[in-house]
């Protein structure tokens, strides 16, 4: 089959790898981002000292966002003892508009988080939260606090306490990983001599359903993140791709091509009840959900070039939605509805661009010239992607000129997937 040679083509032609470290590049920026200093954490009290450092761990996380402009340890005055008066003025004079004190305290095993948010330039409190956390997950509770300094001074759900998963992919040995949002603390919850393509997140974030060619035939496996127990959900003959989790996690949308042509359909999470979506004589695959459940778009070549089409999720005739360059694929939703990510062929290669429903307009969001796989942050403000031929990851800004690159020291990464949120709000 056309689309199976695609495929292998392009899975070959990933480079020799071993397993990645992932470290942090920001390159961009925002001229009007909101200005604002991370003290260091003060620790207090007995117990085994945290090893995050939280201080860097939020200013890097609000500045990837693209919407601040956090000052460095060496450009910040002394900061006054945790729960004492605060000098706003002293920041202030400093062009530093809010500040994040906090302290850490051992308490029955767990670490107690407390920060304070100033609004120095006003001199007042906006606001002080409290965040517990196991000592394995110290770096997802600083995660969390800068989610919280987030939606308290832009009024939108911060999306750093979340997960990406990612394939480090080798003729070797691959492997499906997991990491924090920054790219940090990987952990492999599959591995194997075959290839791994196109994770994706349950809505709940407890589980990954990817494909893997375990036996030279590809098939879609639906697993537990935590446990690592997993089923195979289909193996007809042919291909078994692309699967796409439906916004209340009782369906899967997903490519085979068990009738003859590839093509989209859809089946219940636990397995049967298998719809047929599409018909086209060409290729239709990558489907994606709407947020409301009701439609899906995805690839097709059914015009003689790989162009985005939305179709109704019970079927019917689909509509075709770009029409501007020979090449887009990829496409996905962003969390509102109102727009959707995808990667276009342009002047400067293969480029991440978000697309306007409503007024069809294109904004190109990453420099290419090879970026794939895009994933959207639960948030809408971020999108990751691939970039690159030894598999690059980087995070772009939707809204701003910011971009952060996950740099592979060693493997290639490839199809990153970002997690729905983790944290129920209170």
């Amino acid at each position: 089959m056309k689309i199976r040679t695609l495929l292998i083509a392009w899975l070959l032609m990933l480079p020799l790898a071993a397993q990645a470290e992932l470290t942090i590049k920001i390159t961009g920026g925002n001229v009007d981002a909101i200005t604002i200093a991370i003290a260091p954490f003060e620790w207090e009290g007995g117990g085994t000292p945290p090893t995050a450092e939280f201080d860097r761990i939020i200013s890097d996380d609000l500045q990837r966002s693209g919407e601040f402009k956090p000052s460095s340890r060496s450009d910040q005055p002394p900061a006054a003892p945790f729960g004492q008066p605060v000098n706003h003025a002293t920041w202030r004079d400093r062009g530093i508009n809010n500040l994040v004190t906090g302290k850490v305290t051992s308490v029955a095993g767990r670490y107690r988080v407390e920060f304070v948010l100033h609004d120095t330039a006003g001199g007042k409190q906006i606001t002080k939260d409290t965040v517990y956390a196991a000592t394995k997950d110290q770096r997802f509770a600083a995660h969390h606090v800068a989610d919280l300094v987030y939606e308290a001074l832009t009024g939108e759900r911060g999306a750093f306490a979340t997960r990406i998963a990612f394939v480090v992919a080798n003729r070797r040995a691959n492997s499906l990983q997991v990491s924090d949002s920054d790219g940090h603390g990987a952990k492999t919850i599959l591995a194997t001599n075959d290839p791994i393509m196109s994770p994706s997140w349950s809505p709940n974030g407890k589980k990954l359903a990817y494909v893997s060619f375990e036996g030279g035939q590809p098939a879609i496996y639906v697993q537990n993140v935590e446990s690592g127990s997993r089923r195979k959900l289909t193996s007809y003959k042919g291909i078994n791709g692309a699967p796409a989790w439906s916004p209340d996690g009782s369906r899967l949308a997903m490519t085979l091509s068990k009738d003859g042509d590839p093509e989209i359909y859809v089946m219940s999470a636990g397995g049967g009840g298998v719809q047929r979506i599409t018909r086209s004589p060409g290729i239709d695959t990558e489907p994606s959900w709407s947020p409301d459940g009701n439609s899906l778009v995805f690839t097709s070549d059914r015009g003689g070039s790989p162009q985005i089409y939305r179709v109704s999720a019970a079927g019917g005739a689909p509509t075709r939605l770009t029409f501007e360059g020979k090449y887009n694929s990829n496409a996905s939703f962003a969390p509102d509805g109102k727009s959707i990510t995808l990667v276009t062929r342009t002047s400067g290669g293969y480029q991440v661009a978000l697309l306007d429903l409503e007024t069809r307009g294109m904004q190109i969001l990453s420099d290419g010239p090879l970026d794939e796989s895009s994933s959207i942050a639960p948030n809408g403000k971020m999108v990751i992607y691939a970039s690159g031929l030894r598999g690059t990851l980087h995070v772009a800004a939707t809204d701003y000129d910011v971009e952060t690159r996950l740099a592979a020291q060693s493997g290639d990464v490839r199809n990153p997937a970002w997690s729905p949120f983790l944290i129920k709000r209170r």
